[in-house]
């Protein structure tokens, strides 16, 4: 992709049902920063390259996480850092990677997921690989 942040910012906010960019914003840096956390090397690099210059950093300058996240609780991180109930989170996570996950060919996808827990793959709009 690496197209413009306005496009990313336009597929999150349609994909996600909100009704300005700026809730579509929020909804990127901070999934985008949760799942920076939980990601290490050059799959995280890698991914980073490939999204808008702005958004690089949400993935690769957060300190990495102490402990990997189930799948519930990487959406209860995005609600409590946002300060969003559970379904409000679950909003902006499926409609933030799901957009990564068109960005990302099918490897770097299954190389990311690898590094989740089991059940990452429903929150990208993907089934779990085999």
């Amino acid at each position: 992709m690496n197209a413009s942040v306005e496009v990313l910012l336009d597929r999150v906010q349609a994909r996600g049902g909100y009704a300005v960019r700026q809730e579509a914003a929020g909804a990127v840096q901070s999934v985008l920063e949760v799942l920076g956390a939980h990601l290490v090397g050059d799959d995280r690099t890698d991914l980073a390259g490939l999204l808008p210059r702005q958004c690089g950093p949400l993935l690769t300058e957060v300190s990495p996480a102490s402990e990997p996240l189930t799948p519930s609780g990487f959406v209860e991180a995005v609600a409590a850092r946002d300060d969003l109930d559970v379904a409000q989170a679950r909003r902006a996570v499926t409609a933030v990677l799901a957009t990564v996950a068109e960005v990302a060919d099918d490897a770097l996808l299954r190389r990311i997921l690898t590094q989740l827990p089991p059940g990452h793959a429903g929150l990208f709009g993907r089934t779990d690989p085999a």
